[in-house]
């Protein structure tokens, strides 16, 4: 049997999950889904594998750009977790959407996980998780997987979520101040390519799709979104945002 982790992980906490769940895997192999340029369609699985899925919630749904991407892919009957990371506010239709993508693409969809990460915009909450604890409990959700394969127990879980999807909120776009000193490390970076090498202090507006990976990896932190939006969005997701939230396996 040969492992996976197909992540798309903008700004680090959906990886850090992701490698905790696998952590007791065998050689598990990588595929980035934040890459541009990237032929997914020459990417297959054999039907003996088990492949973890993940992606962030961005405002209770899953980035439209990884779900193409993880359309693309041949899953060809291999065992899959679909696994969100979501910044301690709600996942809500994002798990589900995930599973419907994925069994679109081949994968037989056997678990599914939640997991609370910081946020990637408002980084007061959920700050510094997942932590140690979170990691031992993820870990710990992978062996329950790796038990349920070793049974060869296929089931389907119940995951939560409604259908249809719910819309996507308003987009955050960053940009860039008199700091910027040019070095193109977000252009480069950027998952969506909105970020052009000759206008690098811009974002374009109709690829950005807000994952903030340009304003956690400036080297000098000259991105950033507009403070009054942040403000905004802090306020209104603060009463969600007060209690802890737990990371959940469907089995």
């Amino acid at each position: 049997m040969k492992f996976y982790r197909i992540i798309f992980s903008p700004t680090g906490g959906t990886e850090k999950a992701a490698k905790a769940i696998t952590k007791n895997w065998s050689q598990v192999e990588t595929i980035d889904l934040s890459v541009p340029g990237t032929d997914y369609t020459s990417i297959s699985f054999d039907n003996d594998s088990l492949v973890l899925i993940a992606m962030p919630s961005f405002g209770g749904v899953a980035p439209k750009l990884a779900l193409k991407r993880l359309s693309m892919l041949k899953g060809n009957g291999a065992m899959c977790v679909i696994t969100t990371v979501y910044g301690n506010r709600a996942y809500e239709d994002t798990l589900v959407q995930m599973e419907d993508y994925a069994t679109e693409a081949g994968f037989k969809v056997i678990a599914a996980v939640s997991a609370v990460a910081e946020h990637s915009i408002i980084r007061e909450y959920a700050k510094g998780r997942p932590d140690i604890n979170d990691c031992n409990q993820l870990q710990g959700f992978g062996n329950q997987i790796l038990k349920k394969v070793s049974f060869g127990n296929l089931s389907q879980p119940a995951v939560p979520g409604n259908r249809p999807y719910k819309k996507s909120g308003v987009s955050m776009i960053p940009k860039a101040d008199s700091t910027c000193n040019s070095c193109g490390l977000c252009a480069q970076k950027c998952p969506a390519s909105a970020i052009s090498p000759d206008n690098l202090k811009a974002s374009d507006k109709e690829k950005c799709i807000s994952c903030m990976r340009c304003v956690s990896i400036c080297p000098v932190h000259a991105r950033k979104v507009s403070r009054l939006m942040t403000s905004a969005a802090a306020a209104a997701i603060k009463k969600a945002c007060s209690i802890e939230k737990t990371n959940e396996l469907f089995i």
